[in-house]
């Protein structure tokens, strides 16, 4: 874990924490908090804007420092070494002092002035433990490989979790923080976080909806990789449904190797007098020492405690 400096900031608890990881972002970094800031202090709600710098190479860190006067609800923790925007998120939220935590980018994508609204659908809401920003337009680079990566990421995810979901990773969400404490610990360092904190509430029967938001291009350089990060979302969703659901994800592959077996069995019987192949035999056992793991891993997942 990088090792991280705080900046001393005492007042009351606020009901609202705004985890803002930024790495090389000083372009644009203070008109995010204007406008975040000028958001939050017109809905009355009270807030702290948690600001992680995460190692940046450029002057981002010297410019949050410089302006931290201006915004007396901001708060800044300084990683003494690069740990992903997963990290950040990761321990914004467990530092966090507020009841709801708010995940947003600084880059001017995602439309922070409406983070309010999202605070107010979960109290309209008590049943509802996360809000999702689902994006309607695509305005990211990569564009090419990011839509047909993204579908088919979240086509998976909606037939192992049997939920549909308009936006499986996006980056401006809100949620309950005492809910999420459980699941901070298996959030990757990079940007399947957000993927895996979707998962983690999908899987355990959390609540979560979503409101449509527009999505705008990225101000300065990306840092997503299309095919790196694809097979990473791709990892990362199997691996939290086989984290809460094994059977989900093992079952049917089980049960189709089985059939297989089993209609190849029946062929034999008929062509070959009734001698059944290794091939057929191995389909069989390959297909029900599946099932045998599946069953092992729900019972692993049923006596976790935090399930």
């Amino acid at each position: 874990m990088a090792e991280i400096t705080a900046e001393p900031y005492v007042t009351a608890a606020p009901y609202v924490t705004i985890v803002l990881p930024c790495y090389n972002e000083q372009d644009h970094v203070v008109r995010e908090l204007e406008r975040i800031s000028a958001a939050m202090d017109a809905s009355g709600y009270s807030y702290e804007l948690l600001v992680i710098d995460d190692k940046s190479t450029d002057n981002t860190a010297a410019l949050l420092r410089g302006v931290m006067h201006r915004f007396p609800r901001m708060r800044l923790i300084s990683f003494r070494r690069n740990g992903g925007s997963g990290t950040a998120r990761r321990i914004g939220t467990q530092d966090a002092r507020g009841t709801i935590v708010v995940w947003t980018d600084a880059d001017m994508t995602y439309p922070n002035d409406r983070i309010p609204e999202f605070v107010r659908h979960l109290d309209a809401n008590p049943d509802v433990d996360q809000v999702v920003g689902a994006r309607i337009t695509e305005e990211g680079t990569h564009k090419w490989a990011r839509v047909p990566a993204k579908w088919f990421i979240r086509m998976i995810a909606q037939r192992l979790t049997g939920m549909k979901i308009p936006d499986l990773n996006s980056g401006l969400r809100a949620f309950r923080r005492d809910v999420s404490l459980p699941y901070l610990r298996l959030l990757p360092p990079g940007f399947s976080c957000v993927t895996t904190i979707t998962m983690a509430f999908l899987s355990n029967q959390h609540p979560v909806d979503y409101i449509p938001i527009h999505y705008a291009k990225r101000s300065g350089t990306s840092k997503f990789h299309p095919f790196r990060d694809a097979r990473r979302y791709i990892l990362q969703v199997l691996r939290m449904v086989m984290y809460f659901d094994p059977i989900r994800v093992l079952m049917p592959i089980a049960l189709w190797i089985m059939g297989l077996g089993f209609v190849k069995l029946a062929v034999d019987l008929i062509h070959y007098n009734l001698r059944v192949t290794t091939s057929t035999l191995l389909a069989i056992l390959v297909g029900f020492q599946i099932v045998v793991l599946a069953l092992i891993g729900d019972l692993i997942v049923r006596s976790r405690s935090d399930t």
